[in-house]
């Protein structure tokens, strides 16, 4: 007795890998430095930490988180967050 055959396309693929996320939310960074959130909200609004406002949420870029962590690894050093606020800032 024969089976039926199944559409030979190849060997399956696995699934893509998720694509990381381009911005997080404050909590999200905060459990990630071992801080609190608030300590985060805190140095956003004093301009220390880098952080997009989208009608009343604040986000942080991931580029942002990364660019810190490579610097502080490379460097072997402390990296002050402040460094990557942006010049330009709108506050509210």
């Amino acid at each position: 007795m024969r089976t039926p055959q199944r559409d030979q396309v190849g060997p399956e693929r696995p699934p893509a890998a998720p694509e990381a996320p381009r911005f997080y939310s404050v909590a999200q960074v905060a459990e990630m430095l071992g801080t609190a959130p608030v300590t985060l909200y805190r140095a956003i609004r004093a301009g220390e930490f880098p952080a997009v406002r989208i009608r009343g949420r604040l986000i942080v870029p991931a580029k942002a988180v990364e660019a810190m962590v490579d610097a502080a690894v490379s460097e072997r050093a402390v990296v002050d967050a402040s460094g990557w606020v942006p010049e330009q800032v709108v506050r509210r």
